[in-house]
């Protein structure tokens, strides 16, 4: 028997509908802002069961003016809604067997990260009740791992400010539509933790640290000195190489298996001088047809 082909790709930008879900304090409303500034008509908080209307109204109304901004809707869904979010699976696959594929944006973050930022506000978790902070954070981590894991992509905030999560976001939604596959190529640093959202990792530890070096120590991955060094040490060429060839065959099946958008980790120790250096010049590997990458540095800033 022939296995069922794949669905085929569709970017982000070009989503019929983008639900927008995930840990609460991970991002969503910076996600809903940057989609705002874009240009997508934003629906915050609904009900899940109101999707399908949702889909329903937005089609009659391109109907009955084809020309106006109203194709790009996202959606943000979450615990807010209580006992209504649990219906949010079912209401995407009700999504699906009428036609409509909607993408899933997944925010997530670290629960010390979490409890960090609702410390800061001094407001409790939507499923807080009478426990802690972090009984809450707990909850909805339960409620939440089929969806995560059903994501179309997932973005890990833990590491991020605003600005840097606005940037994010903002490459994923404005990217090359012509692309088959989006890559984000993550530097990052070990002490602060592996990023939530990495499909690949690859390690920089390896290499001599810069750091070690009193004239490149201020100095990060993205001055020529500093690459220039990294990419001298015996075996960094190679690993590049080989990198370059491993992740070029695993693109060719991510597309055949309908993936949309892979994170690939960088790690050195601080995240500053190695993973930076190599991040850049295995992104200048990989900008290829079908391929549109950006890179993020995580913790680049923090030292």
């Amino acid at each position: 028997m022939t296995a069922p082909s794949s669905p085929t790709p569709v970017s982000l930008p070009d989503s019929p509908i983008v639900i927008v879900t995930g840990m609460s304090g991970a991002g969503r409303t910076t996600t809903a802002n940057v989609l705002e500034d874009l240009g997508w008509i934003v629906v915050d908080n609904l009900p899940p069961q109101m999707l399908s209307g949702l889909a329903a109204l937005r089609d009659q109304a391109i109907a009955r003016n084809p020309e106006a901004a109203l194709r790009r809707v996202a959606v943000v869904v979450d615990v807010r809604s209580r006992l209504w979010f649990t219906h949010l699976a079912a209401a995407i696959d009700g999504m699906k067997a009428h036609g409509e594929h909607p993408s899933v944006v997944f925010l997530d973050a670290t629960d010390e990260t979490l409890v960090r930022r609702f410390e800061s506000v001094r407001r409790p978790h939507p499923l807080q009740g009478d426990g802690r902070l972090l009984d809450g954070i707990q909850q909805e981590r339960t409620m939440l791992v089929d969806l995560r894991s059903g994501a179309d992509v997932v973005i890990d905030s833990s590491g991020l400010n605003v600005h840097q999560l606005s940037a994010k976001v903002n490459s994923l939604f404005s990217g090359d539509r012509t692309a088959q596959l989006r890559i984000a190529v993550m530097s990052f640093g070990f002490k602060y933790g592996l990023p939530l959202d990495a499909d690949i990792v690859l390690d920089m530890r390896f290499l001599p640290n810069p750091h070690w070096i009193p004239e490149l120590r201020p100095l990060t991955g993205r001055d020529e000195r500093v690459s220039g060094y990294v990419m001298a040490q015996q075996g960094a060429p190679e690993f590049l190489d080989r990198a370059d060839a491993l992740l070029g065959t695993m693109v060719a099946g991510y597309v055949r298996e309908g993936r949309r958008y892979v994170t690939v980790a960088v790690g050195c120790t601080g995240g500053k001088h190695r993973s930076v250096a190599m991040a850049e010049a295995l992104a200048d590997r990989l900008d290829r047809a079908l391929v549109d990458t950006f890179v993020v540095h995580r913790d680049l800033g923090r030292e």
